[in-house]
């Protein structure tokens, strides 16, 4: 059998093109392929190389329309013992290709060239070409055989020009050569003979059957030499009159091969047209030729040449005529039947020829597995003769079935993916994943396209292309590991081993083995490198620009993409970028990745390798980093593996199609689960570009980054280390607050960062910040609380939410003047930092409650009022009693309806708290003047130790908060007058009243300040404000305002009185401020009007005993008076003062009380409010405090 054949093949003269001498293959192909462009010489064009010696056989030769048809065998071929059978077999014509660069000596050429053609006996024509000869060469060379031709060296033009003009004389020697041979073949003497006839013994009757034969096979001869004329009707007229002898002589083998003759004529006369008539014709003829071969094989079944390779061949050659859609049926039935008749072949090459030819006709109709089926029955005849160049081919043949069967190379997949052939339902455009991962992982086929992969392996190895074995194993291993056993793993494994240490360093593979590799994450970007898009027209050139999650926000994006499915990530020239990736091994042995790193195809981005280990069945997640170098877009595909010798190029986009199958069934096993990874999460590679270097701001807080541990309400400072780590200086910076508790910071030191700007790179400054923590809330005190139990630990870190931060935009230049930006743009973005404090607040005192209390403490009549100590912070012991000292009031003076806020603190920590309470006051206590200019005083009272798990209760004065004027703006609505105005300016004159109260309660508590100290570096201030505000809800007024009047007695010296007396006597009344008894003592009430209007008042005036009876009034009194004490009218100014002078007599010495008492009867409004009355006719008593007086003396 012969490859490639068809029903027009009986039509070509075989040319045999053997090189002569030493012909470099590249140059030989290239003579050979312009050879092949004149496979096909018109007859028209011959004319003039014709030569008519005697009248021609071909009497209908179509000069015309005709022509010759040649076919090319590179290297020639051996006779064929059928040439007298098909005389297209025999070698009509030889062209020798000489190249005389490499054979100078022509007469040596020439005589190697006659002697190759004496090994075709059936050549007519023998042409010897000559290419680039040179000048001696051209010299000689008309000297020369006339079979010698020289091809000067020439532009290609001139060569094909010469070449064709070559051929067409070829075309003629052999056309008048092929006339010789049509009247030779009609001489009585010619012998035909076949294989088929010597295996015979002829006998009397065969000799004369024999003879009646030859004249038929003498015409089919002729028609044979007719249809190489390229003259159809002659060769159809000699074919009847060949089937026409062959019939009646029962030569069924010659009848077959005169019939097919007729069809290649019949073909030839009605070239180029397409009739169903003539096709059905076509059907009918070569069914019948295929009948016969068949006949001439029943009747010599004895053989041992069958015709068999006949029969098949004309089933071929009827297959290849239908091979279309259309009549894919019928050309599968003769396929079906062709391969049914190559078990009964007896040579290996007519089986191999015909297995490559139903392969060829398969893929021809689209059937790509029958195709591949045949081809891989092919490759196993190579593999059956075991040697290196059929292994080659064997290679080559399974190669072409990897489509077939969806495990081709990576590197054919790239060349075929924009073909669009036949079973294009697999390439379907709109699906997720490629067609050849799902079809690599078809359960149906897995068994096939394993068998598949190990034969290409033992071919690959077999030929010794390491490289092809290496691929074979890597492809069998990584897609069918779930059906290899752990001992046919660790072979692959040897296997890829091995052939890695046929292949030099550095050999590259375009099909990764192991491990699997998928993307895991791009990570969230520190916050130091956070880009934001400037606006230099504007002072916070960032508003507006915040980063966009874990991705850089772009300057460059034009709006929102309705395509959300990538984001876009911006990296910075210079700085170090990291992607992590998921490494699987699920094979049974032990991988050792010798270096993995991000695989980018541009040029502008310096990936680091770095070594992993995976253990048998393990996944691990590992961390890629590099440096981008240049500005523009960069694209992450996969990445670059060092593994088992070799290095490939893994995509993430093939194991997310791998991991997809997986999910929807599709493929064996997901290698990630199967290793226990978590489950698939389809992560998508950004868009990625490149902007030139910015700035970059680090932080550091000074002390270490650990947490800052603070009680509730304690202060402390901390320092911030700044430092410029980028290659550009920042000349703009902004410090502003992110996060929850904000309040927390105290003070920024905003112009230190500021004095520092420009800050060049490698620069750093300190910036000092002042925290306060927080008041934890009560589902924090829970959690805490939970904490403390189970670790005894009774803080926790807040959320990054919740923990108050820094936020620092910074920026440099404009415009970056080295590397400018792409399209036009000059401004360089600017970076935020966000500096969050790691701060842990522990739960420190906490309130258990707050009250009001209301004292009365008597004063002492003395000749001078008492003013109130100042004690500045710290100096509380300058009084005689500690008592006295924590309150701050002075025993002499006293006061009437004195205000304290109790606070009770707890501790339940495990440290001790010392508690420190300051006020803040205008001035001295003791001072009339109400000018604004004063300076505010602190007062600090002495400290409160409260012990672990101990609790206290704290007294804060209230008495220095009272306002010194009882002002009417307090109760603005009452002076309102029933329907003077209307419902609007009632509401707005309450809401100013209810404005201006919580303003003085709000100054009053800012007023008041609880620290705490605990140990040497732990102090703090305890956040009372809400208890404060709780605790004079009911009684603000009566801590705020004075009183309307306010009442002081006092005693009038006289030197002459303390002249007389003893100067004990003197001592210890100036000391205790007493008087003396049985003496006539001297006194004055003063009255001060705290009111804006004057108040006509009556005074009275009443001493009482210890017991508190009435001592100046009745039978049993005690003391004596001089002056008015009762129904005293008095009329004060407004903001002023009066006084009453009056004397006194004590009888008996003893404690005794003073009181006054005034009785308004005009009273105003604003006296009505502060007295909480609403009778206009009811007087108002306003009572002063009481005073003592302790009269010394003997009774």
């Amino acid at each position: 059998m012969e490859p490639d054949v068809s029903i027009e093949t009986l039509s070509m003269i075989r040319i045999a093109v053997v090189p002569i001498g030493n012909v470099p293959s590249s140059l030989l192909r290239g003579y050979h392929s312009m050879l092949l462009r004149h496979h096909t010489i018109p007859l028209s064009a011959i004319s003039s190389f014709y030569t008519v010696h005697q009248k021609s056989p071909f009497t209908h030769q179509p000069w015309d329309s005709g022509s010759l048809s040649f076919k090319f065998i590179l290297g020639g071929t051996p006779p064929s013992p059928w040439e007298d059978f098909q005389s297209n077999r025999k070698i009509l014509a030889v062209i020798g290709i000489c190249h005389c660069p490499s054979s100078p000596d022509l007469d040596t050429a020439v005589d190697n060239f006659n002697a190759t053609c004496k090994t075709y006996d059936s050549s007519l024509v023998q042409r010897c070409f000559a290419f680039c000869p040179g000048d001696s060469q051209l010299e000689n060379g008309g000297k020369k055989a006339d079979n010698l031709i020289l091809f000067p060296p020439a532009d290609s033009q001139t060569q094909e020009f010469h070449m064709q003009t070559m051929m067409q004389d070829i075309a003629a020697s052999l056309l008048m050569e092929l006339e010789k041979s049509v009247i030779k073949a009609e001489s009585a003497g010619t012998t035909l003979k076949t294989p088929l006839d010597s295996q015979a013994s002829l006998s009397s009757e065969e000799v004369i059957k024999a003879k009646k034969r030859r004249l038929a096979r003498a015409q089919k001869t002729i028609g044979d030499y007719c249809l190489l004329a390229g003259s159809p009707v002659d060769a159809n007229a000699h074919y009847n009159t060949a089937l026409e002898l062959a019939r009646l002589t029962a030569d069924f083998f010659w009848y077959a091969g005169a019939l097919e003759g007729s069809v290649c004529a019949l073909l030839m006369d009605r070239m180029g047209q397409k009739d169903p008539v003539l096709d059905e014709e076509v059907r009918y003829r070569y069914n019948s030729v295929i009948l016969h071969y068949r006949k001439s094989f029943i009747h010599d079944n004895a053989q041992r040449v069958s015709p068999l390779s006949f029969e098949l061949e004309a089933t071929l050659k009827l297959a290849r005529f239908l091979c279309r859609r259309e009549l894919a049926k019928e050309v599968v039935e003769l396929l079906t039947n062709a391969a049914d008749g190559a078990k009964s072949l007896i040579d290996a090459s007519d089986k191999l020829i015909l297995y490559v030819e139903i392969a060829r006709l398969y893929g021809t109709l689209g059937y790509q597995r029958k195709a591949a089926f045949f081809s891989r029955q092919v490759a196993q005849l190579y593999l059956q003769q075991e040697n290196k160049y059929a292994a080659t081919s064997a290679l080559q043949v399974l190669a072409m079935t990897t489509k077939a069967y969806r495990i081709q190379s990576r590197v054919s997949i790239a060349k075929c993916s924009s073909s669009n052939e036949i079973g294009s339902s697999h390439t379907d455009g709109g699906k997720t994943h490629h067609q050849s991962i799902v079809s690599l992982f078809e359960s149906q086929w897995s068994t096939i396209q394993m068998v598949v992969l190990r034969e290409i392996l033992l071919s690959a190895v077999r030929a010794g292309d390491p490289l092809a074995a290496w691929s074979a194993a890597s492809r069998l291993l990584r897609s069918y590991y779930p059906l290899i056993t752990p001992a046919g793993q660790n072979g692959l494994a040897s296997a890829l081993a091995n052939s890695a240490e046929r292949l030099p360093s550095g050999t590259r593979c375009a099909d990764p083995a192991l491990p699997f590799i998928r993307l895991y994450s791009f990570p969230l970007h520190p916050s130091q490198m956070d880009i934001v898009k400037r606006n230099p027209a504007r002072e916070d050139w960032w508003a507006g620009s915040a980063p966009s999650g874990p991705f850089i926000y772009t300057p460059f994006s034009k709006g929102d993409s309705k395509d959300n499915r990538k984001q876009d990530l911006v990296w910075v020239v210079g700085e170090s970028v990291q992607v992590l990736v998921e490494l699987a091994n699920p094979c049974g042995f032990d991988l050792r990745v010798d270096s993995i790193y991000l695989s980018v195809h541009s040029e502008n981005f310096d990936a680091f390798p770095v070594s992993v280990d995976l253990p048998t069945n393990s996944s691990k997640v590992i961390t890629l980093s590099g440096i981008p170098t240049s500005v523009g877009p960069l694209t992450i595909p996969g990445c670059i593996v060092h593994c088992f010798g070799v290095i490939t190029e893994h995509l993430f986009r093939d194991v997310d199609n791998l991991l997809l199958g997986a999910m929807q069934g599709l493929v064996l096993s997901d290698p990630f689960r199967s290793c226990g990874s978590a489950k698939f999460k389809n992560v998508s590679v950004p868009n990625i570009s490149v902007i030139p270097p910015l700035p970059l701001l680090v932080s550091i807080v000074v002390g270490g980054d650990g947490a800052i541990i603070l009680y509730e309400g304690e202060i402390r400072d901390v320092w911030i280390r700044l430092a410029n780590a980028g290659t550009v200086p920042i000349e703009q910076a902004h410090i502003s607050l992110s996060g929850k508790n904000q309040d927390s910071f105290i003070s920024i030191a905003y112009e230190t960062l500021q004095a520092a700007l420009p800050l060049k790179p490698g620069a750093e400054v300190i910036v000092p910040v002042t925290l306060k923590a927080w008041k934890l809330g009560l589902m924090d005190l829970d959690l805490n609380s939970g904490n403390k139990t189970a670790s005894g630990n009774v803080g926790r870190h807040l959320k990054d939410g919740s923990r108050p931060a820094l936020v620092i935009h910074y920026a440099g230049p404009i415009a970056n003047s080295k590397d400018p930006l792409t399209n036009g743009q000059t401004i360089t973005p600017g970076r935020r930092l966000v500096v969050p404090l790691q701060i842990c607040v522990l739960q420190g005192l906490s309130f258990v409650k707050a009250r009001l209390l209301s004292m009365e403490i008597p004063a002492h009549v003395g000749e001078n009022l008492p003013k109130p100590v100042s004690v500045k912070s710290g100096s509380s012991r300058d009084f005689d009693n500690k008592m006295d000292g924590l309150m701050k009031i002075d025993p002499l003076r006293g006061n009437w309806g004195l205000r304290f806020l109790e606070l009770e603190l707890s501790n339940p920590t495990d440290v001790v708290f010392e508690i420190c309470v300051s006020i803040q006051l205008e001035g001295s206590s003791g001072e009339k003047s109400l000018s604004s200019d004063i300076e505010a005083v602190e007062y600090s009272y002495p400290k409160t130790r409260i012990d672990r798990e101990y609790s206290a209760r704290v007294l804060i004065p209230l008495e220095h908060f009272k306002l010194p004027i009882l002002d009417g703006s307090f109760f603005i609505k009452d002076f309102q007058p029933d329907g003077a105005h209307g419902g609007r300016n009632s509401n707005f004159s309450e809401k100013n009243t209810k404005a201006e109260l919580n303003a003085s309660v709000k100054n009053l508590i800012s007023r008041i300040k609880v620290r705490w100290q605990s140990g040497r570096n732990s102090s703090g201030e305890l956040n009372i404000k809400d208890a404060i505000q709780a605790a004079l809800q009911t009684s603000v007024m009566d801590v705020l305002l004075p009183d309307p009047l306010t009442f002081s007695f006092r005693l009038v010296t006289k030197s002459s009185a303390h002249a007389e007396k003893p100067d004990s006597l003197i001592k210890s009344s100036e000391s205790k401020g007493s008087v003396l008894a049985h003496e006539m003592t001297q006194m004055e009430v003063l009255i001060r009007n705290n009111t804006k209007d004057k108040i006509n008042l009556s005074l009275s005036i009443t001493c009482k005993d210890v017991a508190g009876d009435n001592c100046i009034e009745g039978s049993k009194a005690t003391v004596l008076w001089a002056g008015v004490l009762g129904g005293i009218n008095i009329e004060v100014a407004p903001l002023q003062e009066t006084k009453h002078c009056f004397s006194l007599y004590f009888l008996v010495p003893g404690e005794y009380t003073l009181l006054a008492v005034a009785m308004i009867d005009d009273a105003n409004d604003i006296l009505r409010a502060r007295a909480r009355t609403d009778s206009p006719e009811e007087p108002i008593y306003v009572r002063g405090p009481p005073f003592q007086v302790c009269a010394i003396g003997t009774a």
